[in-house]
């Protein structure tokens, strides 16, 4: 059966984002003269800036303030969000959703100039749409706090709405927030207990009833 409400996560979810973060992270990092971790990647994958930011500080001797190191690593990405593309089959099941009128948002860890500036990207801003950024919480992804945000906006209760993640700290904030989670990753890989795991656009689709 399709579900009353469908709450995305954005980067590496909907859009193939993922690789232009870690481009930009690790040209700014070069750029201050830090030389990026091997697992940079998996260290980074869905947390929000902030941490990211107290993780390269402590642990990689990052010593800009971090206003100035997020403008610093936007000014690295914003170009390039201009190339993204989508997460193959991922927008087509939006849509198609949108059509049946069951309600959605896309929730993010990123701040609201990423998040506009990736959904604008893709073609994938409209009047109405349900959007929550980092900066629209308290808390971010793997607290609750951000799917909670969506179903406050949605109208809808959290137990009646399906959350979809490509990170574990995305999906962990789905289970927390009560919603059925959908874990969709990049690559094969277990997900938090609670979450159902796919690895395709069609798996996807079934999970969703269409």
């Amino acid at each position: 059966m399709t579900p009353k409400a469908v709450f995305w996560d954005m980067d590496g979810t909907l859009v193939d984002s993922e690789p232009l973060h870690e481009a930009a992270l690790v040209a700014a990092l070069r750029s201050v003269g830090i030389a990026p971790p091997t697992n940079l990647h998996e260290r980074v994958l869905g947390v929000a800036a902030w941490p990211v930011y107290e993780m390269l500080r402590d642990q990689f001797g990052l010593d800009l303030p971090f206003d100035d190191w997020i403008v610093r690593k936007y000014d690295h990405y914003l170009p390039m969000a201009e190339t993204l593309k989508p997460r193959p089959g991922a927008i087509e099941v939006f849509n198609e959703l949108r059509a049946l009128g069951v309600e959605q948002a896309v929730v993010s860890n990123s701040d609201r100039l990423i998040v506009d500036a990736n959904l604008s990207a893709v073609g994938l801003l409209y009047p109405g749409m349900h959007t929550v950024s980092r900066n629209d919480v308290r808390q971010g992804k793997p607290h609750a706090e951000p799917f909670l945000r969506a179903a406050y906006l949605a109208g809808i209760d959290p137990a009646d709405a399906v959350a979809i993640d490509d990170s574990q700290t995305g999906a962990m904030a789905g289970l927390a927030a009560g919603m059925r989670t959908i874990f969709w990753p990049e690559a094969p890989m277990e997900g938090p207990p609670g979450a159902i795991v796919i690895n395709s656009a069609e798996e996807l689709r079934a999970q969703l009833g269409l």
